[in-house]
């Protein structure tokens, strides 16, 4: 399978006033309360590291954060690969009790977010779990929703929504590309 450019569906500075937008969503959503973000393995970690930046520099308290690999909840886990790919887990100890905002860059089936509850539920009872999101495209199979997205949109089962982010892969952007 090879992917095609469709359309790009945010430059760099959209990138980045979304994410602000939703560090906003995060503050006043949780008016008071003392937040930690978690990051899904590979870019929800700089998604909540640049959000946690933003709730800082606006707040005075930068929220608690941490990293969350789901490999090993996946529900696919055999037709993924033999050996998956193991990435570190860094969940602040003192969960128990408190507001975490899972943060993913797709949300598409629901499988992925099903993965990281599964996950988080094994260490500890937060009150509760929010999700924040920058693109929430529809197609779900599981009863998932966010509590923040970035943008919403409309997708083609044979599209595919690639987020791009300098940590990673050296540019911001998103863009849309068609399954060839």
């Amino acid at each position: 399978m090879t992917l095609k450019l469709s359309y790009q569906l945010m430059t760099a500075g959209e990138v980045r006033g979304t994410l602000e937008h939703l560090a906003e969503q995060i503050v006043s959503a949780n008016a008071g309360r003392h937040v930690v973000l978690l990051g899904i393995q590979r870019r929800g970690i700089p998604m909540a590291q640049r959000m946690a930046k933003h709730i800082g520099d606006r707040t005075g308290q930068p929220p608690q954060m941490g990293m969350l690999d789901i490999n090993l909840y996946r529900d696919d886990l055999t037709k993924v690969a033999t050996q998956p790919v193991v990435r570190r887990t860094e969940i602040p100890s003192d969960i128990d009790d408190k507001d975490v905002i899972l943060v993913d860059d797709v949300l598409y089936t629901g499988r992925t977010i099903g993965s990281a509850l599964r996950a988080l539920i094994d260490f500890g009872r937060m009150r509760t779990i929010q999700l924040a999101v920058f693109v929430d495209r529809g197609h779900r199979e599981l009863p998932i929703k966010a509590n923040f997205i970035g943008k919403k949109i409309d997708t083609k089962d044979h599209e595919v929504v690639e987020v791009r982010l300098a940590e990673i892969d050296g540019e911001d952007a998103i863009y849309v590309m068609e399954k060839t």
